[in-house]
């Protein structure tokens, strides 16, 4: 999703700055925008690294003056159940998806609140709004980007400081390989372990989400490029189908009912 945001703003004439730890796909963010003359620019940025987002930043701010946005998009998914998952995962899963937005953040809210405007955005989840059974970790860090987007949105307001949450379904890009490869350690546990079942059902789920979601990374990268330029942006946007639905459903439905509803779906309850 980040880089159909980033190609999308530049191709709309933002001058963008694509952050990120791999330096293969930063080389080939900058040959599209090489080959297409688009005002993109990657650098390198690691959000579990405190020098890292310094540099980044500083860097930003001497090539370009100024800050107008900040897209939080950074994450990682492990796929586990809460009894399952390794301590020293809890950590990175939060390391990145949670404390590095936090980094980020506290990077340029002195420069925007100086300035006296901005947006942030915050890439969240519908995986923020309710929960999933063998994804407690990732579901957790979203429910605190929630919680964060709130907050800001409070306490940057009357800097000009505009927050906004974005929460995207089931959309395929690639964390969902990059789970795949970190729940390699729990091979054993996921074929044989007492909750066999649910993996079994919660990798069936994913699966059929795959193959039946419609909704693009693009599409996503317009719902961001809404929430940028409207000039009262909403608090959040849902992006999807499903999005919209838990969104609603949550109004409507008792826990108990949507508790049943999960139960049901990934099979721990006929």
């Amino acid at each position: 999703m980040g880089k159909a945001m980033a190609l999308l703003l530049a191709e709309r004439d933002y001058r963008v700055f694509a952050a990120g730890r791999s330096a293969q796909k930063r080389a080939e963010l900058d040959r599209i925008a090489a080959q297409k003359n688009l005002p993109l620019e990657t650098v390198e940025l690691d959000v579990c690294d405190d020098g890292s987002v310094e540099r980044a930043v500083e860097m930003v701010l001497q090539k370009s003056g100024s800050l107008d946005v900040l897209i939080n998009n950074a994450g990682v998914a492990y796929v586990a159940t809460i009894e399952d998952l390794r301590m020293e995962d809890w950590h990175r899963q939060f390391e990145t998806n949670f404390f590095g937005v936090v980094r980020v953040t506290q990077a340029v809210l002195p420069h925007m609140r100086e300035r006296g405007k901005g947006r942030i955005v915050l890439i969240s989840s519908v995986a923020g709004l309710i929960t999933a059974p063998a994804q407690g970790g990732y579901s957790a860090t979203k429910h605190a980007v929630e919680a964060l987007g709130n907050a800001l949105r409070l306490e940057m307001g009357s800097f000009g400081i505009q927050t906004i949450l974005i929460e995207p379904g089931f959309i395929m890009t690639g964390i969902q390989q990059a789970a795949q490869e970190l729940a390699r350690p729990y091979d054993h546990k996921i074929r044989t372990g007492p909750y066999a079942r649910l993996y079994a059902a919660f990798l069936s789920s994913a699966q059929n989400a795959s193959a039946s979601s419609k909704t693009t990374p693009e599409d996503c990268a317009r719902v961001v490029l809404e929430a940028i330029e409207t000039p009262i942006p909403k608090a959040r946007y849902g992006v999807t189908p499903m999005a919209r639905y838990v969104k609603w459903a949550k109004r409507l439905l008792s826990d108990g009912v949507m508790d049943r509803m999960s139960l049901r779906r990934f099979g721990v309850r006929d």
